[in-house]
């Protein structure tokens, strides 16, 4: 026990010893992690003492020398108050500092050792303290997935109002009905010549911002050609914003998913697996306690999430069309009817038809229905992770063709990436 404290008694003049170095950086840029971590530091022996002092303290709580855990607790929080000076300064902690409180620490370990509270007591005090923090860490964690995904998915006020409006200038206004079916027989849409995209989505503004952007950065938007798909709830608010703005010449077609009568159970295997008493349990009914927050996504029954696959059958004249899906992609329609790559992803629908090779979602049978029928795209068409990625060179930001905002961190809402949220602002 003597040796054990005056061990921590030997830190300060061994730290004193090789403090030379420090002092020459000390009013340099400060990295406190790494200052935390680092050997050398007075903040990691105050870190590791303050920990072995916790324990203490609730072993001499237990043990009702309530006075001795008060000294520790006192102690704990001049460590802690010192420590966040320091990272609020962006300065090591000194020698001056640190030495008192590293004396009267190693001093109340000593006492609480020389009581007897032997190792094993304290290492499984640790232990059962390590283990309630873990569990609250990762209630924590779920906790903060579950509200994260909540405030991702949920409207806000101003895009609801939006909607509504939209919605009622549609019901209301003849005269965008029949704009309406006039360019539903453009030439344009089944021209091959032109430059085609398809978008899925129910979300009016992050649609036009893509629609936007595009036709912003090219050099001939009239030879742009945007299909747009959304479902029945949001298809009056699609058909009148678009209809309601210009973009630039470019031409745009507005699509009810519901109304594709080819789309159905006895065709799409996804269709009859969404609609079964299974699917809606598993999303509706009690299955979703061992289900991770992310996969409880309403998205996921989305037909809108499918259609991605099924561009051909959507587009059958077309050729070539951009799909934004999983990112990006570019599809060869040609070299998609000729490998008839819908029946492959049918195929792997149909076995995975009672969800034993996956649960959810599209990216599953999307690897598996293009396997070996892929050619990689330059990273730099294609920039993904602002919507959780806080790391994003900026360099690569400015050279990408096409920024994603995926994840849950999305541009419109207030969790949004500050960073990054010009980039859509700006849009």
């Amino acid at each position: 026990q003597i040796n054990c404290s005056i061990s921590y008694l030997a830190v300060i003049s061994h730290f004193q010893e090789r403090n030379t170095g420090l002092d020459q950086v000390a009013h340099e840029s400060l990295n406190f992690t790494e200052e935390i971590l680092s050997a050398r530091s007075f903040s990691r022996q105050l870190a590791e003492q303050m920990t072995l002092a916790k324990a203490y303290v609730i072993i001499a709580k237990e043990h009702n020398n309530l006075h001795l855990a008060w000294e520790l607790s006192s102690n704990i929080r001049n460590c802690q108050l010192l420590l966040s000076k320091a990272a609020m300064r962006g300065e090591p902690v000194t020698l001056e500092e640190a030495e008192p409180i590293i004396k009267s620490l190693s001093y109340l370990i000593f006492r609480a050792e020389d009581a007897h509270y032997d190792i094993a007591t304290t290492i499984m005090t640790m232990k059962s303290h390590i283990q309630a923090l873990e569990e609250r860490a990762n209630a924590a964690t779920v906790q903060s997935t579950v509200f994260g995904q909540l405030a991702a998915e949920a409207l806000p006020k101003s895009l609801h109002c939006l909607n509504v409006k939209l919605t009622a200038d549609w019901l209301r206004k003849p005269s965008l009905q029949e704009l309406a079916d006039e360019k539903r027989n453009s030439p344009r849409l089944m021209d091959n010549n032109l430059y085609h995209f398809c978008i899925f989505s129910d979300n009016v503004l992050a649609t036009s911002v893509v629609v936007n952007s595009t036709v912003s950065n090219a050099d001939h938007p009239k030879q742009l050609v945007f299909h747009i798909v959304t479902n029945g709830i949001n298809y009056g608010t699609m058909q009148a914003w678009f209809l309601s703005n210009d973009f630039k010449g470019s031409t745009i077609e507005v699509q009810n998913v519901e109304e594709f009568s080819w789309f159905n159970a006895s065709y799409a295997p996804i269709v009859k697996q969404l609609l079964s008493a299974d699917s809606q349990a598993y999303y509706i009914g009690g299955y979703q306690d061992n289900v991770a927050p992310k996969l409880r996504s309403p998205k996921y029954q989305s037909l809108l999430n499918h259609l991605r696959f099924y561009i051909p059958e959507i587009y059958p004249q077309l050729e070539k069309a951009c799909g934004w899906a999983f990112g990006m992609n570019v599809f060869d329609l040609i070299a998609w009817k000729k490998a008839d790559v819908t029946a492959r992803y049918h195929y792997w629908q149909e076995q995975n038809a009672d969800g034993t090779l996956w649960r959810v979602g599209t990216l599953p049978p999307g690897l598996l229905t293009f396997y070996g029928l892929t050619e990689p795209l330059d990273r730099r068409w294609h920039v993904l992770g602002l919507g959780y990625d806080l790391n994003i060179d900026n360099r690569l930001i400015e050279s990408a063709a096409v920024v994603h905002f995926n994840g849950f961190m999305k541009p419109w809402l207030k969790l949004a990436i500050e960073r990054y949220r010009p980039l859509w602002s700006d849009m």
